[in-house]
């Protein structure tokens, strides 16, 4: 049997990481997980295009933090959408934290398959101006 999902889709490249917002979260001197924003210049919207965690670090906190840090930077970034293109595992995840999902999308790496679509609006910090 032959794999039918294409690995470079699931790939953190050099260029990515070149041409969008990456962070990493390290902890007791390892990483446990990162995540990317992605701005779609054809349509002027912002995806998350990864929140990825190491498998033994799931449960621990750490995908909350790399949230509220997106959550943050999306904030600074004046972000008022970010789209999600859910697995549907992390969907209870995502909708947790206030996303909605807006519908489904095709999978990229597995043929067939649809995903979910989120959608999670960053609200505006104050100014304590």
């Amino acid at each position: 049997m032959t794999n039918s999902w294409r690995p470079e889709d699931l790939t953190l490249s050099p260029a990515h990481i070149e041409n969008h917002e990456v962070y990493v979260l390290e902890a007791e001197g390892s990483i446990k997980g990162f995540m990317s924003l992605e701005k779609d210049s054809e349509q002027e919207k912002w995806l998350l295009g990864f929140l990825f965690m190491e498998p033994e670090a799931v449960g621990k906190g750490y995908g909350k933090a790399l949230w509220h840090h997106m959550v943050e930077m999306a904030q600074e970034l004046d972000i008022p959408v970010i789209t999600i293109h859910s697995d549907p595992y992390a969907e209870p995840f995502y909708l947790s934290r206030g996303a909605k999902r807006v519908g489904e999308i095709a999978s990229t790496v597995i043929p067939g398959r649809k995903l979910p679509l989120l959608e999670v609006e960053i609200k505006k910090v104050r100014s304590m101006e």
